[in-house]
């Protein structure tokens, strides 16, 4: 595909048309591209377990975050309800020397490592699967594609593409790299794995390693490596399950348009029923898997049965 950055509408509507997976499924589906994710693909994910290590791929939730405000998000805000002084001092009303701590967290739930639901995202009113947005997400919440409905399904075989490691100098991908369906390839082929109908695919652009050692700088939503517009025809003929990767915005920032925001997503989630996640820590598991030159293993990642969320925190493990 070649972009004209006047014509972000026209490369949309093309990819869109192209691309679509409306009524693949039939038309009460509510989990786009997880349908590809079934119980034989769980049970090879399965049988890829060797050595039983296994990976947490989630950032820290807490104060320390990126995030910055935009669009009302922040950072988690964790309190104590109860706490040890309480049980010294009060007693907290229990018999026999009991005593006990409990918590609180309030955050919006794409702070940190997180699942992009299928109502995150509408092309021109419409949401997953042709839907009307207006009648799919309204202020009681999903009423149609809840993250909740994918909780049970998202676990399977994960593939991971190193890109910073592969195509990056020193293991990174300087902001506003685009990552071409030919880079995703290359990257696989390097690592000697293949792609295919249900799997997770995680993307390390090498930029989280960065921010780490620099600081967060304009990491919640400023110039970043991520996916090409262009790439949208290498998402849809993979026929992944879901692809995650460690930037805010899963796409190049800035975006390959003139005047456009975020147009991989508008194609990839309602169009594709694509499940993207974003801001997952990809680097122990790179690591390991460039030390011993396997690339796939177990992952689960299921979203909280949160009702008629549109996304979802996760902590993602993969074992090998």
């Amino acid at each position: 595909m070649t972009l004209d950055r006047a014509d972000p509408e026209g490369a949309i509507a093309q990819a869109a048309e192209a691309y679509s997976n409306w009524g693949r499924w039939g038309a009460d589906d509510v989990l786009g591209t997880l349908n590809f994710l079934d119980e034989a693909k769980r049970r090879k994910a399965a049988a890829l377990v060797r050595r039983g290590v296994s990976f947490s791929l989630s950032q820290s939730f807490d104060m320390d975050g990126p995030q910055k405000g935009w669009r009302r998000r922040t950072n988690p805000v964790h309190t104590m309800l109860d706490t040890g002084t309480d049980a010294v001092v009060t007693g907290q009303g229990f018999p026999h020397g009991l005593g006990g701590a409990d918590d609180v967290i309030a955050m919006p739930l794409q702070c940190s490592t997180q699942w992009d639901g299928l109502g995150h995202i509408f092309d021109h009113g419409k949401a997953w699967n042709g839907r009307p947005a207006e009648k799919v997400v309204t202020s009681e919440g999903d009423l149609v594609t809840g993250i909740e409905h994918m909780a049970p399904h998202v676990a399977g075989r994960g593939v991971l593409l190193d890109v910073g490691r592969v195509i990056g100098e020193g293991g990174e991908l300087p902001d506003g790299f685009a990552i071409t369906g030919e880079h995703l390839a290359a990257t696989a082929e390097a690592h000697g794995v293949a792609v295919g109908r249900g799997d997770i695919v995680l993307v390390r652009t090498g930029q989280l390693a960065r921010v780490r050692r620099d600081g967060w700088g304009e990491y919640a939503g400023g110039p970043a490596p991520g996916l090409s517009f262009t790439a949208a025809g290498w998402l849809h003929g993979t026929e992944i399950a879901a692809i995650a990767t460690d930037t805010w915005g899963f796409e190049v920032r800035p975006n390959e348009f003139d005047h456009a925001f975020q147009p991989l997503h508008q194609v990839a989630i309602p169009n594709i029923g694509l499940l993207i996640g974003e801001m997952w820590d990809l680097d122990a598991l790179a690591e390991d898997c460039a030390n011993d030159g396997v690339h796939e293993f177990s992952l689960t990642a299921a979203p909280l049965r949160i009702t008629g969320a549109v996304g979802s925190p996760v902590n993602p493990i993969a074992v090998k």
